[in-house]
């Protein structure tokens, strides 16, 4: 896995810290890699996980590792590309069921 330590900090930024609205990381998912921010690998194993995510329908919330998906790029914090392959991801996550679980790790 190619390992990038500044995009794993920014992501880890963008999900424990709120932004001055204080809303939720507002993600962006794209289809082509060459506009995201990051790559990311959805593993079924949170100890392999860089974050472990929480997805919400709300923007407000505002707790570490809470991602609320945009449907506009202008409006998002980060833009992100899902890929099948681990070993061209930038960042990994586990996508958890409880909010009380979601951050990431440094």
């Amino acid at each position: 896995m190619r390992f990038h330590p500044h995009v794993l900090v920014s992501f880890c930024i963008l999900s424990a810290l709120p932004p001055l609205g204080a809303s939720a990381a507002q993600i962006y998912i794209t289809n082509y890699p060459s506009e995201a921010n990051a790559k990311v690998y959805v593993t079924k194993y949170a100890s392999e996980a860089n974050c472990i995510v929480y997805e919400t329908q709300y923007s407000s919330e505002t707790d570490p590792g809470v991602w609320f998906y945009t449907k506009y790029k202008t409006n998002a914090r980060a833009v992100i590309y899902y890929t099948q392959y681990k070993s061209e991801a930038d960042l990994i996550v586990y996508f958890t069921k409880y909010k009380n679980e979601a951050r990431c790790r440094y």
